[in-house]
């Protein structure tokens, strides 16, 4: 499936090494203002990239390489939506596809590779094609846009990496990233998201609950290996009298009214040096899935409004 959501239908487009990549975002209402400098900045962050252009340690090449900016082609004049399909594209700057033709009659441990094939009968090579975390600038446009729709009715979500590794000092991720890179390795991280404003009654009973809506969408991120909010993992070796107050913002499937939290976990990049493996790859892809969290989480919330 190419489409997430069926109130705010959003639809992603694109290979990693084709001509563009982008999306089809329909049932946005007409008149919402747009900051198109908002989703600049959003992008900016996914590539990894800081505000005086410096790349963040452990970021592939490429992030740098793609400008990543964004043709608006339907449902957006002046910046203000018009309430029909906002279409748009990103083209691929910086694909080098002859990169990858060593793929054509090999398999990456880790990777989609073999199940698409097997599945489908046909992959692209080309650096994963849809399974590539390229896919991801799309989801941050759209997300941006549902962004600013939330935060109009003031729900505000603010997510942050808070673990890399076994390190949970901000200040040392850099250092660790780098050391993985210098072995041509990589390392996993987590990510933390938290949900400000959110009314109380958000959510539904049994299958549509908001922490499964959430789980859905994040999930369906590159890389993502893991979903806990609230008490979460830990709350199996801690006895209930301890944690029964602690619910996360969610209480039944429906949102309490107090701040949401949950985290996820993203796995090692298994393309490295260290693994035999060429190509261009992240030390630590879970730097960069930050403002993709924000954005799933964003598209998510949108559909229950």
């Amino acid at each position: 499936m190419n489409v997430f959501g069926d109130k705010w239908s959003f639809t992603s487009f694109g290979e990693s090494h084709g001509l563009a990549i982008g999306g089809v975002l329909d049932g946005v209402p007409a008149g919402l203002h747009i900051d198109l400098a908002m989703i600049h900045e959003e992008l900016l962050r996914r590539k990894g990239v800081t505000d005086d252009g410096v790349l963040v340690t452990g970021v592939s090449p490429r992030a740098k390489n793609e400008p990543d900016e964004v043709e608006w082609l339907s449902g957006v004049m002046d910046g203000v939506t018009l309430g029909t399909p906002i279409a748009f594209i990103i083209r691929n700057k910086d694909a080098r596809p002859e990169d990858y033709e060593w793929l054509k009659t090999t398999y990456r441990v880790g990777h989609a590779d073999k199940v698409y094939e097997q599945k489908y009968g046909i992959r692209d090579w080309r650096g994963g094609g849809r399974a590539s975390a390229r896919e991801t600038a799309s989801r941050v446009v759209a997300g941006g846009i549902a962004k600013q729709e939330l935060l109009k009715r003031e729900i505000e979500i603010k997510a942050e990496l808070v673990q890399v590794g076994a390190e949970t000092n901000p200040a040392k991720f850099a250092e660790v990233i780098a050391a993985y890179r210098k072995d041509g390795d990589s390392i996993g991280g987590i990510v933390e998201c938290r949900i400000k404003g959110l009314p109380v009654g958000t959510g539904e009973p049994i299958f549509d609950k908001l922490q499964a809506h959430l789980a859905f969408a994040v999930m369906s991120i590159n890389a993502c290996k893991g979903f806990e909010y609230g008490t979460g993992f830990e709350g199996v070796v801690k006895p209930g009298s301890e944690i029964n107050a602690i619910s996360g913002g969610i209480a039944g499937g429906i949102s309490d009214g107090t701040e949401i939290v949950f985290r996820c976990v993203f796995k090692p990049t298994p393309s490295t040096p260290k693994a035999g493996v060429k190509g261009r790859h992240d030390a630590c892809v879970a730097v960069r899935a930050v403002p993709v969290v924000e954005a799933m989480t964003a598209l998510s919330l949108v559909q229950f409004l």
